[in-house]
């Protein structure tokens, strides 16, 4: 064979694998390839969205927690000012009660000066008839002259 006829078969033979190649290998091949890059951009476009999404939900949570601190302050302030009224009213019901003591105790007391006034009175009117009674050198009679008794009780 001559190196022309050989030379011409295989340029044959690569223009078939050529056209094979072509035909049957290389629109599978592009399509694989395509479909890969759309699979890999539309992972990218996914992780993109899930960025922004992330960003989003990071916002949000953050005004939630913004939220939850002012209603958790305003609670806060909240229990400061019942507590300061519970103090307050347990202030204004101690002073109530130390009033009543005080008032009961005053009472008492002044029941008390009366007794010892009352005790006082009949002792000094004992005495003023006992000295009465030695001057006269008699005895007199408490219960007729009762009257006298508690006129000069009365009068001292």
């Amino acid at each position: 064979m001559s190196i022309n006829l050989t030379l011409i078969a295989q340029a044959l033979a690569f223009a078939a694998l050529i056209w094979l190649i072509a035909a049957f290998i290389w629109p599978p091949l592009l399509k694989a390839i395509e479909e890969r890059q759309q699979k890999i951009a539309e992972g990218l476009a996914a992780a993109d969205r899930s960025q922004k999404d992330l960003a989003q939900a990071q916002d949000k949570v953050n005004d939630l927690l913004k939220e939850a601190r002012g209603k958790a302050n305003e609670i806060i302030d909240q229990a400061h000012t019942r507590a300061n009224q519970i103090v307050d009213a347990a202030r204004e019901e101690a002073l109530a009660e130390a009033g009543r003591q005080k008032t009961i105790a005053q009472a008492e007391i002044d029941a008390s000066a009366n007794r010892a006034r009352e005790d006082l009175r009949k002792q000094v009117s004992a005495l003023a008839v006992g000295g009465a009674e030695k001057l006269l050198h008699r005895e007199i009679d408490a219960n007729a002259h009762k009257a006298l008794l508690d006129e000069l009780a009365a009068q001292l």
